[in-house]
Parts: C-alpha cells; sequence; structure tokens
C-alpha cells in the first residue's frame, strides 16, 4: 500500500505526538525531525486538530500536543483523513464479464482485509512496535561492537 505524502506526515505527526503527550511540540521540531516541509506539515496539523487528534496551544511556549486516545485511535483513523481507502466501485473491472466480477470479488476481499487490518492496529500498538525496534537496533549494535572487540 501507498500512502500519500500527507498522510504519512499524518502519521509522523500523531506518532511523535502521542510518544511525547506529556508535552507540546512544535510544527518545526516535527518538521525537522522527519524532513517535512513545514507548510505542507502546517495543513496537515490543521487537519488532525479538526479531526480532534491533536489540540494546538499558541504563544510562546506553544506548539501541538496529541489528544486522542492512542488506544482507540487506529491508523485507519488518521489515514482516512487524508485518502480513500478501499477500491472505487469506477475502478473496477468490468463486472459484467465472469473474469471482471471475480477479479472484483478478489480485489474487493483484499480491501476488506487491508482496511480490517489498518482497523485494528491502535497507535499505542505501533508505538510499542517502534520501542521494540528500538531496543532491538541498540542490541543489534552492542553485539557488534563486542564481536568486533573480541576479535581485537
Amino acid at each position: 500500500m501507498k500512502l500519500q505524502k500527507a498522510t504519512l506526515c499524518g502519521l509522523y505527526a500523531v506518532l511523535e505526538l502521542a510518544a511525547h503527550s506529556d508535552q507540546q511540540i512544535s510544527a518545526a521540531e516535527i518538521a525537522e525531525k522527519y524532513d517535512i516541509s513545514i507548510n505542507h506539515l502546517a495543513k496537515v496539523l490543521r487537519s488532525l486538530v479538526r479531526a480532534r487528534l491533536v489540540e494546538s496551544m499558541r504563544g510562546a511556549g506553544g506548539g501541538y500536543r496529541f489528544s486522542g486516545n492512542p488506544k482507540r485511535v487506529t491508523l485507519l483513523d488518521v489515514i482516512e483523513l487524508f485518502e480513500e481507502v478501499g477500491r472505487d466501485a469506477e475502478d473496477s473491472p468490468p463486472v459484467y464479464l465472469d473474469e471482471g466480477l471475480a477479479l472484483h470479488k478478489v480485489l474487493r476481499e483484499i480491501d476488506d482485509i487491508a482496511i480490517a487490518t489498518l482497523s485494528s492496529i491502535s497507535i499505542t500498538t505501533l508505538l510499542k512496535i517502534i520501542e521494540k525496534q528500538k531496543r532491538g537496533t541498540k542490541a543489534d549494535t552492542r553485539v557488534s561492537v563486542r564481536s568486533g572487540a573480541e576479535g581485537v
């Protein structure tokens, strides 16, 4: 599945804000970390604010804060803000042919599986996966440093 740039920006922003839910983070900090255009990110953040997943704090210490429930907000919730998920009936193969009907049925099942998967993965779950990857990367680094040291 290929996601649009706005969708990826939205996911990165939500994950960053949810990971640091006790802090306010500026759009500039998020843009810099993920190498995103600040103007593009500002538009994405406005969509997230309208969806009440993020709240904006004005002023000198302002920024953004995740305001959703990370256990209930899913990948599908965020993705659907920026793009249509699932196959459009107009894009389907001609269903007046047996082959088209069969292909349409298979494509519909694939869409259903993708939607079910995206709706089953919460922000909390994804943050746990990220944390586990970080720990794994640090462990891999320690092992390779030790292995290199033993050979010296």
